[in-house]
């Protein structure tokens, strides 16, 4: 089978021919035909700032495609099956697992990071991976759900509890970001105030349903947020970015009892205000690590039913062996796209998988 291998940072993926594995007991073999490329993926390839667990290996976690083959002892899938895939390969054990909370499994691999992941012809799985894909939603948009869009979902609804007519700042809107934005309008937020140096994000943000848009790089963005929010502050502020700046910037932004979701991951330390302010002003600085797979559900019977729309988040799609192409232009044009997909066409005239 074809698959993406990753060598080394800052070098081409190589498209190869790599042995097909066979699922063993517990396990499905997915045909895929969807991978979406996020920026993990830039950062693992090109940047060099996550490491892999090994070398080579195939890069992807967001995936959708079809059953193709089931191990022993799996039940509850059979072939030609539509499937997403959740991209934390958790032990299933441990009191994390035990609570549906699959993102804190110290166990836990992902996919592309500690696993062969998505940009391939096949990917090998745990059956309790899998969340059945509804005939409504494309492999397209099915992909893009599993981390993208989940990972989004989990800080404004379970993490932020992001509620009707609460003002709301999201920092840095790409790809997950962007869906910060979506997630808040849904939610019924008002205002929601996007704040990006990408124009191009920015303008992203307001098709997804900010009210107002605000470029650090030329406003004062906690001084900004007050103005429109009447000398108040925003009741969350969500950071998806990473650094220590932009975690201060959404603490002051943050009205007496808001919260900052902290979803943006790096090796900044971050200091909190002055005890006296951060307590006095009874703020909430909250992590949000990834998402669950209750949350990857909910998503799919949200999506299934009409109640969000994310069709639009999907901006290029391409083929396997344009991956290289794909990667380069993300980074150069950061911010101009949402989500850029892979397609994985050798299949589609499989008949068997249709």
């Amino acid at each position: 089978m074809k698959a993406a291998r990753f060598y080394k940072a800052n070098e081409p993926l190589k498209i190869e021919d790599v042995p097909q594995p066979k699922p063993g007991p517990g396990e499905v073999l997915v045909a895929v035909r969807a991978a979406g490329l996020c920026g993990t993926d830039l950062h693992i390839a090109i940047e060099g700032t996550i490491p892999t667990m090994t070398q080579p290996i195939t890069l992807g976690h967001e995936a959708a495609g079809v059953v193709a083959e089931v191990g022993a002892g799996v039940s509850e899938w059979k072939v030609g099956d539509r499937v997403a895939v959740f991209p934390n390969i958790a032990c299933g054990e441990c009191y994390a697992c035990v609570s549906g909370r699959e993102a804190l499994c110290l166990k836990s691999r992902i996919l592309g990071v500690q696993a062969d992941g998505a940009f391939a012809e096949y990917l090998l799985v745990p059956a309790r991976t899998l969340v059945r894909l509804s005939d409504s939603i494309s492999f397209e948009v099915g992909a893009i759900l599993t981390d993208a869009v989940s990972t989004a979902y989990h800080a404004v609804v379970c993490r932020g509890s992001v509620q009707r007519g609460e003002a709301v700042v999201v920092i840095g809107c790409g790809g997950v970001g962007h869906h910060g934005v979506l997630w808040a309008k849904q939610r019924g937020a008002a205002p929601i105030i996007a704040v990006d140096i990408s124009e191009g994000a920015l303008r992203q943000a307001q098709e997804a349903g900010a009210d107002y848009i605000l470029n650090p790089v030329n406003a004062d963005a906690p001084k900004s947020v007050r103005a429109l929010t009447g000398s108040v502050g925003a009741d969350c502020a969500l950071e998806f970015v990473g650094r220590a700046e932009t975690v201060t910037t959404a603490m002051k932004c943050l009205k007496r009892g808001g919260r900052a979701v902290i979803v943006g991951v790096g090796q900044d330390r971050v200091a909190l205000p002055p005890l006296q302010a951060f307590v006095g002003s009874e703020l909430s600085l909250i992590a949000s690590l990834g998402f669950h797979r209750a949350d990857l559900e909910e998503i799919i019977s949200m999506v299934d039913s009409g109640k969000v729309n994310v069709s639009g988040s999907v901006t290029e799609t391409v083929p396997l062996e344009q991956i290289n192409e794909a990667m380069r232009q993300l980074t150069e044009r950061k911010g101009e796209q949402v989500r850029t997909v892979i397609r994985i066409e050798s299949l589609r005239n499989n008949s068997s998988f249709a």
